[in-house]
């Protein structure tokens, strides 16, 4: 039997933790996808297009990882994708009770999609992508957090604005 993951995410940028955690999973898992949700909602910086074109540069050299865009609710993308496994990063405790109640309602609406969590490297937990954006507007370093492609695609679009 063959394992299907799927790493869900907005990835408004994708920065140095997410490759980091989606690496992981790379191993563990026979395939990843990772899904990165259209998320109207947040008015993210780049286009859905955007990101899943980025985030597809930033993992080509992961052969076991397929980069998808979606809108519909997770558990309906899992069972589209027919996978059974979420992988979720927990940066901080401030991280569980939602992660909780996700996972819970996403078992809830399908029975078998499991939810592994992973911590991520010591060196990427305090990274978010809100985080790493509100440095970049105010001019600081964001270089060491992000993937070189998306360092300059991020300073190409507040430059833009």
């Amino acid at each position: 039997m063959t394992s299907k993951a799927i790493y869900p995410g907005t990835f408004d940028p994708m920065t140095n933790g997410h490759l980091d955690l989606v690496t992981r999973a790379s191993l563990m898992f026979d395939h990843v996808i990772l899904a990165i949700a259209a998320s109207p909602s947040k008015k993210p910086l780049f286009s859905l297009d955007e990101r899943v074109a980025l985030a597809t540069q930033v993992t080509s050299h992961l052969d076991n990882v397929e980069v998808l865009g979606f809108s519909e609710l997770m558990a309906h993308f899992a069972a589209h994708q027919n996978a059974n496994i979420l992988v979720r990063g927990l940066r901080a405790v401030s991280d569980f009770e939602y992660e909780l109640q996700l996972a819970n309602m996403n078992r809830h609406l399908m029975p078998t999609l499991e939810s592994v969590f992973l911590m991520p490297s010591e060196e990427w937990s305090f990274i978010s992508s809100s985080l790493v954006k509100e440095v970049a507007r105010h001019g600081g370093d964001i270089a060491p957090f992000l993937p070189d492609v998306v360092t300059q695609a991020l300073m190409a679009k507040l430059a833009a604005a």
